[in-house]
């Protein structure tokens, strides 16, 4: 579905609510709601269960939960204002705030 800054991030060290979290950028609402009908689609046929899906009817960031994994597609602008990356990501040990 040609998902834009697909992004992995392993969370586990960081919280007990998921494992991993996938991050992509969708171009338009219609492309964020294509990417994650698509995603639904595939895990569907392998039978894996959805625990939730959030943000689908305005599709600017939709959320797809799966438990060990959280799927986030987002337009641009809302992921350049939320930046779910620098949340996300470890501070490392010579960066610590003080």
């Amino acid at each position: 579905m040609k998902a834009l800054e697909i992004l992995e991030l392993d969370v586990r060290k960081l919280t007990t609510l998921t494992d991993i979290m996938l991050i992509a950028t969708g171009t338009s609402s219609r492309h964020v709601s294509a990417i994650v009908d698509h995603v639904l689609l595939q895990t569907k046929h392998e039978e894996i269960p959805i625990y939730g899906v959030e943000g689908k009817q305005n599709s600017e960031w939709v959320l797809v939960d799966y438990g060990d994994l959280l799927v986030h597609v987002m337009q641009r602008t809302t992921r350049e204002l939320y930046q779910l990356e620098k949340l996300w990501t470890p501070i490392e040990s010579d960066e610590r705030v003080v």
